[in-house]
């Protein structure tokens, strides 16, 4: 298969708007497809890349390439360049990675560069593309999309069943089951603006808290002990607390669902950067376990010595987690089983405060009689954290691509340094609606002083409230710290470049 059968189809996805179509879109690329490529295929269409991480930045992209007058670039010869860029190391990594990357730009078709730059970036978004996906997957071999919704869901990702499926047929779908060993995808929250909303959506249920620390999901068969991450990677021998603590449990199997978090010696949480690069080192474990304790706290259970439980309700998931782990092993929780209750109510209200005050990140509101629906973001999860708003100052702003192109997008965001100058803090393109892209082009242009390649930087006068669910350590940025999923809310023309928030005003929303 060629990267422009895939380029031709995303486009033509973003340009239809009945579901029907977008399934069939799909359906039709899939048939297409090997059953070795189609992995890459699906993975590409949701944005993301088998690599990860390639080590390209936006200005490596940002170089012109004279496009290729006809589509001969196959699939696997994509992913076998990226595959390449992503293993460079060490002297010269990026002259080599712009050498690799230029030379398959080069063999790209203008819509083939505009969907690599989309994909490379970030910018490649196609909405709820695995449902639709799922869909068109069934709807090409001819199966009910309910029966490939529950394999991808044991099958750990879209990948593996649509593999399967189209080398083996319908059968394939028996081999997809709960098995102590493999992960399958977590399932995920919706959100809700605050706890009494989301007692009022859910009915019955239960308020947890919400940890900021990894998710894992923690699987023991017999004296083996495997960790993964929510992405399902295998992170087993990073964590032997984990390992020790879960081989202690009273059960000869058992797959548990949970966060990895740290506390300080106050016993509060320790940032997230924190126990993420604690997670994420390749190090010594050892010396990493010394320096930084981790402990997991658990909050569902997906099946114990070899019995399914994920179609049992939530209420019933729990009571068998409680048998078979420790209280101190188990997130904090408080049942509303009278949700009119202004008792229960207040107390649900109460709990969550309690939490925040601890120095976590919110609650998770869970329906009592839910079941797992592993990979979904479900509407029986509501998740209710804080949002904090910032005043920044537009410090630049990229060129979009994509739908975006011809307007500025990316903003870099700054706040005020006591003297009056700016310290960068991040950047967003996420909250911008067209008429919003449309309006702050003309702007910013209208601010410009140095124009660039990848976009223009600008007086410091533009003022946009931004959404943040917190911070991060940062050795990139002037201040020490990055902005955590930043969003745009809405632009401050009532507000001047002095009135918006200083660097101390950031540093406040540090835990």
């Amino acid at each position: 298969m060629l990267l422009a059968d895939i380029a031709r189809t995303s486009r033509e996805i973003t340009t239809v708007t009945a579901r029907k179509e977008k399934v069939a879109l799909l359906a039709e690329l899939f048939r297409a497809a090997s059953p070795a490529e189609v992995p890459v295929v699906v993975t590409y269409l949701a944005g993301r890349l088998p690599q990860r991480r390639t080590g390209v930045g936006y200005r490596t992209l940002s170089s012109s390439h004279p496009p290729s007058p006809e589509a001969r670039l196959t699939i696997a010869e994509v992913d076998a360049a990226l595959e390449e860029i992503a293993s460079v190391r060490g002297k010269g990594a990026q002259t080599e990675r712009k050498r690799l990357l230029d030379a398959l730009m080069s063999a790209a078709t203008e819509e083939e560069q505009d969907f690599l730059f989309r994909l490379l970036t970030g910018e490649l978004r196609q909405g709820a593309l695995d449902a639709f996906a799922v869909e068109g997957l069934a709807e090409a071999v001819s199966v009910p999309s309910g029966q490939v919704r529950r394999a991808v869901m044991f099958g750990g990702s879209l990948g593996a069943v649509a593999s399967a499926l189209l080398a083996e047929g319908p059968s394939a779908l028996e081999e997809f089951r709960l098995q102590t060993g493999r992960p399958v995808q977590p399932m995920l929250a919706q959100s809700a603006k605050n706890v009494l909303e989301a007692v009022d959506r859910l009915g019955p249920c239960a308020v947890e808290e919400k940890l900021d620390g990894i998710r894992v999901q923690v699987h023991k068969d017999g004296e083996s002990v495997g960790i993964y991450t929510r992405t399902l990677d295998d992170i087993t021998a990073r964590l032997p607390e984990v390992s020790g603590a879960v081989a202690a449990l009273p059960v000869r199997q058992v797959v548990l669902d949970g966060e990895v978090t740290a506390l300080d010696e106050d016993g509060r949480p320790r940032a997230f950067q924190e126990v993420s690069q604690r997670v994420g080192s390749h190090a010594d474990v050892t010396a990493a376990r010394g320096t930084l304790p981790v402990t997991p706290r658990f909050f569902d259970v997906l099946s114990v010595d070899g019995r399914d439980l994920v179609d049992l309700d939530a209420a019933q998931r729990h009571e068998a987690l409680a048998q078979v782990v420790p209280e101190s092993l188990r997130v904090r929780r408080l049942v509303v089983a009278r949700p009119q209750s202004d008792e229960e109510r207040s107390a649900a209200e109460q709990f969550a405060q309690r939490v925040l005050d601890q120095g976590h990140e919110g609650v998770v509101v869970k329906a009592l009689d839910s079941a797992y629906t592993a990979g979904r973001r479900g509407a029986s999860w509501l998740k209710v954290k804080p949002v904090f708003t910032l005043d920044l100052v537009v410090l630049a702003a990229e060129w979009g691509h994509g739908r975006r192109t011809g307007r500025l997008s990316n903003l870099h965001l700054g706040a005020r340094w006591p003297g009056g100058s700016f310290a960068m803090l991040g950047k967003t393109f996420k909250g911008l609606t067209d008429e919003l892209l449309a309006w702050q082009t003309g702007e910013l242009l209208a601010i410009a002083e140095h124009e660039h390649r990848w976009g223009v930087t600008v007086r410091p006068e533009l003022v946009v409230e931004i959404a943040v669910d917190g911070l991060q350590r940062s050795t990139r940025y002037p201040a020490g710290v990055t902005l955590r999923f930043a969003r745009v809310v809405r632009y401050r023309p009532d507000k001047s470049a002095a009135e918006a928030d200083t660097v101390d005003d950031v540093l406040v929303l540090r835990r």
